[in-house]
């Protein structure tokens, strides 16, 4: 199939699962422009606060639905993805390996995050955006948090541990909650095949959860509807040009993740020849980019994979772990995503804190949904590490999802190669990788 047949099939993916969210930001776009211009002609008009009060309530239980499927995602994922490795008897070189590399590209990309956000201060743009009364209720809250960590940076750590890990689950406390659930499915995965029972409960919550995280972005179409139309008729168009610089942000990040960070991993730690690998896995890049659906895109990964030379027993061991776990493109987004966030607020991060955010971003992303928008879920999680939740940074969120579908569809694309990058490497040390198969045009016959 020609390349730009490829394309069009990609996109007509995308078009098909993604296309109310579009219709959705396009129609807020275009309400906000009207109402923006309503309100300037008649700045005492009730109509304008009605119809502006319902956007913002609609807006706010979208977000609020985010918050919802958090914990119970969390619990099941982290659950779910160390019970599967335990004393699996494929653990050893492929395990080890696995988790080195996926935390190389993790690293790499919390770097790479933290210092564009620090350089290009994106968020400086949209300070004016943000109200002074909510800026201010903000800065006393991460104020508050910090101070408490400088005078009691022991008991902190120890509050780390939950006394009481039901406590910390109705509280939301998700470090300790994280934690806790580490060390339980730990516990698991030692227990050998007595652990079914939970597991198999554990699976049954992760799939319910993903099924209603699954309808909650169904239902971003107004959300993000509200959420754009609130924000362009309280600021007008200037909000697109003032978020311009956290655009480039994120795609200067990918940029250099993409066509830098993934070529020296192969090149250091295999002999696998970057383009033909790249060419190898073109049409899942490009399905990842149209559904924005790691887990949607998992079958076709597999199958470039195999049929272009990598063994089945690795394909089947690393691919849906990094699927579940690995989210170097998510991560870097969070950490770009949450400095925005202290940037547009005026909140100043010390050191220790941007430490912290980059830590949280890799937890936070390896615990995210490979899904429509799974990204942006998972961000309070980040945001809960400053003592902050979405609902008090509402308006700097009806920013982050102007943008989210575009970013979404890149990020995807960029989480679902660094799955098949590390599974080629792996099957490189491993000799599980037929590079008579990976050299062959015929290999190359059509997947999608």
């Amino acid at each position: 199939m020609k390349l730009h047949m490829q394309i069009l099939i990609a996109l007509g993916l995308g078009i098909k699962r993604n296309g109310h969210i579009f219709l959705g930001l396009i129609a807020g776009i275009v309400l906000g422009i009207v109402m923006h211009a309503f309100h300037s002609a008649h700045e005492t008009s009730s109509v304008y606060n009605i119809i502006y009060g319902v956007l913002n309530f609609i807006g706010q239980a979208f977000i609020r639905l985010i918050q919802m499927v958090i914990i119970p995602l969390v619990f099941s994922a982290i659950v779910i993805g160390i019970s599967s490795i335990g004393d699996n008897k494929q653990l050893g070189a492929f395990g080890i390996k696995m988790v080195t590399y996926y935390t190389i590209i993790s690293i790499a990309a919390v770097v790479i995050g933290t210092t564009l956000a620090l350089a290009i201060h994106p968020g400086d743009g949209v300070q004016s955006f943000i109200s002074e009364k909510s800026a201010a209720a903000t800065q006393q809250i991460v104020s508050q948090a910090i101070a408490d960590q400088k005078g009691h940076l022991s008991e902190i750590f120890i509050n780390l541990i939950p006394a009481n890990p039901m406590e910390a689950l109705a509280t939301g406390e998700m470090i300790p909650i994280i934690i806790f659930i580490m060390i339980f499915a730990i516990a698991l995965a030692k227990v050998g095949e007595i652990n079914r029972p939970v597991v198999s409960f554990f699976e049954s919550v992760f799939a319910a959860t993903m099924k209603v995280t699954d309808g909650i972005m169904y239902l971003a179409a107004p959300g993000i509807f509200a959420l754009t139309a609130t924000a362009i008729s309280s600021f007008g168009l200037s909000v697109f040009t003032s978020i311009s610089k956290y655009f480039l942000a994120i795609l200067v990040g990918f940029a250099i993740q993409l066509f830098i960070v993934y070529p020296i991993l192969m090149k250091v730690f295999s002999k696998v020849p970057v383009r033909l690998f790249f060419a190898a896995i073109a049409e899942a890049m490009m399905v990842g980019f149209g559904t924005a659906s790691s887990s949607a895109t998992l079958p076709l990964v597999i199958a470039c994979c195999e049929k272009r030379g990598i063994s089945h027993k690795v394909c089947s061991f690393v691919l849906p772990l990094g699927v579940t776990l690995n989210f170097d493109a998510t991560a870097m987004f969070q950490v770009i995503a949450v400095l925005f966030l202290t940037q547009a607020y005026g909140i100043t991060v010390e050191p220790l804190q941007i430490l912290q955010i980059a830590v949280l971003a890799i937890v936070a992303s390896s615990t995210c949904a490979g899904i429509p928008g799974g990204g942006i879920i998972t961000i309070a999680l980040v945001l809960n590490g400053l003592g902050l939740t979405p609902t008090q940074m509402v308006e700097g969120f009806a920013f982050l999802f102007a943008v989210d579908r575009i970013v979404d569809m890149f990020r995807t694309m960029l989480n679902i190669t660094s799955d098949a990058v590390v599974t080629a490497v792996i099957a490189d040390n491993e000799n599980e990788l037929n590079y008579d198969m990976l050299t062959n045009v015929e290999s190359y016959k059509d997947i999608i």
